[in-house]
């Protein structure tokens, strides 16, 4: 009955892409992939979503060494905060980064007066949004990686003389490598498909923040074929890298 409900699940998954394939226009495919619009969404969304991963990586790794090794009052709400773009609506939270982060928003008035930065409607808006929506996978990922590990080992590089930053570099950060790439991995696919709080943030502007799920949106209305061949694009290369990936790496975990 298991091995049944497990084949019923798999099923399920993979029928949307079994009707995605089934109605790709196989033979006008390369001329449709060959429209600039193609190559000009598939640059941006893989460029800004690898920024995103990045500027994760950075602040995600640290908050989630934070949440697992330290008990400070508010952890509960915190860890809550940062895990809540992943239940929120994302146009919920494009609206959110808009009210935050817009002309008139509570900072980007100030970043907008005092630096010159607009946010909206931009390229580093993509960014933002991708990240505000991927930044809780890394953090949940990794920090599941450190509670699971022994922070005895930091103790002893302490009491050998070793500094926090010192034990964290050479001791936590090598220890749950696994759960960091498989974070980053994670992030990267969230941000590569983030569409609710781009396009509410950043709008949906060809070569600038159109990137490829809003691509596929737009041809959605008036090229039927053209989001088939968007879609498939998305689809290969988000299981590519992630089959790559699992091969090299996530046999560890």
């Amino acid at each position: 009955m298991l091995v049944g409900l497990a084949g019923l699940a798999v099923a399920f998954v993979a029928l949307p892409f079994v009707g995605l394939l089934q109605r790709a226009p196989w033979s006008g495919l390369p001329a449709l992939l060959a429209r600039p619009l193609v190559a000009e969404a598939l640059g941006l969304s893989l460029s800004s979503a690898l920024a995103a991963t990045a500027i994760s990586v950075v602040v995600g790794v640290p908050l989630a060494w934070v949440l697992a090794r330290h008990d400070f009052p508010g952890r509960a709400l915190v860890r809550a905060l940062v895990t809540l773009p992943m239940v929120l609506p994302p146009v919920v939270g494009g609206a959110a980064l808009l009210f935050a982060l817009g002309r008139q928003g509570l900072v980007g008035r100030w970043l907008e007066t005092q630096f010159g930065i607009l946010l909206p409607f931009s390229t580093a808006g993509v960014v933002v949004a991708q990240t505000f929506v991927a930044l809780p996978f890394l953090v949940v990922t990794v920090e599941a990686g450190l509670a699971s590990g022994d922070p005895r080992y930091e103790d002893a590089a302490a009491t050998l003389g070793a500094s926090r930053w010192t034990a964290f570099r050479r001791v936590t950060l090598p220890l749950v490598a696994p759960s960091i790439v498989a974070g980053a991995v994670l992030c990267w696919a969230r941000a590569l498909g983030e569409f609710g709080a781009t396009i509410t943030f950043a709008g949906n502007l060809a070569g600038r923040t159109q990137t490829l799920p809003l691509a596929v949106f737009l041809a959605l209305e008036d090229d039927r074929d053209a989001a088939i061949a968007l879609s498939l694009v998305l689809v290969a290369v988000s299981l590519a890298v992630l089959v790559a990936l699992r091969g090299r790496w996530f046999a560890r975990l």
